[in-house]
């Protein structure tokens, strides 16, 4: 089978570097935590753990050594519950996400009302929420009636949603009732570039697939657009999830992963899949 693989796909620069924190924390430190996991991917977690990383949710679960705060960050009243429990913080935030933080803060300051875009259930969304008081947040039409009326309205927008989402959002808020609208493009260029470049392969090939976290906001967006485009895209994990019976029929196979996907299981497989031959129709 033919293999197609999407530009720019796989880990982008932020899920890079805690990855590489993490690591080297765990090199030189033996009681090493990570609040939540440091990225949505099973594999990569499972590696982490394996070097000795563990995993908690809840700070005060952490008796005692160094906090990981993963890539989508965390609140401040978390970072400030570690502080107070005498715990030591290495900050693998990435830099996009602490940037939306701090437009949040200053948003506020200015007596705006923050409204930020994406999914409520996102740790990026909920590390936001910390950083000002009384966030809205708005995933679909439904949410435009939390906005109140007349208020003056300061739009930011999670990292890894589309540009035609947040427009789509934008355009419903724009009909709603506020005084002043102040919108700062918070979106992340990586992301939008891997979503130009997949929404592009998928529309060449007969069958397209999306590698990476069934829980990563970026590598279900991906698929999701995708889908649109192309009605056999399929969103996997990594090869062992591959049903190969949907090959069938199928000559040309596009293949993209989100920015939390290592290279290893991209590798794995196109090289699995390009191996593959459609049994051939008997006379």
């Amino acid at each position: 089978m033919k293999v197609v693989v999407a530009q720019g796909c796989g880990f982008c620069p932020g899920v890079r570097n805690a990855i590489k924190m993490a690591q080297k924390t765990l090199a030189k430190h033996k009681n090493v935590h990570s609040l939540g996991e440091i990225i949505h991917n099973k594999d990569v977690v499972k590696q982490l753990a394996q070097a000795g990383l563990k995993i908690t949710d809840n700070v005060k679960n952490i008796p005692s050594g160094i906090v990981i705060i993963r890539s989508h960050g965390a609140g401040e009243k978390e970072l400030k519950q570690i502080k107070e429990q005498g715990l030591k913080i290495v900050d693998a935030t990435c830099v996009l996400v602490k940037r939306v933080q701090k437009i949040a803060k200053m948003l506020h300051r200015q007596g705006y009302k923050v409204v930020i875009i994406g999914d409520k259930g996102h740790p990026e969304i909920r590390a936001v929420i910390g950083s000002a008081p009384n966030i809205t947040v708005i995933g679909d039409k439904s949410d435009i009636k939390k906005l109140g009326k007349n208020q003056k309205l300061g739009v930011i927008c999670q990292t890894t949603q589309s540009p035609e989402h947040f427009a789509k959002m934008l355009a419903h808020i724009v009909k709603s009732s506020f005084s002043e609208l102040k919108v700062i493009n918070t979106l992340c260029r990586e992301a939008i570039k891997r979503q130009t470049c997949a929404t592009q392969l998928c529309k060449q090939v007969d069958i397209m697939f999306v590698l990476g976290g069934l829980h990563s906001a970026n590598t279900k967006k991906l698929a999701e657009l995708c889908k649109k485009h192309n009605i056999q895209t399929f969103h996997l994990q990594n090869y062992k999830e591959l049903d190969k019976s949907i090959l069938r029929g199928k000559s040309i196979a596009g293949v993209t992963a989100g920015a939390s996907t290592p290279q290893w299981v991209i590798s794995e497989f196109v090289s699995n899949l390009e191996k593959f031959e459609s049994p051939k129709k008997k006379k």
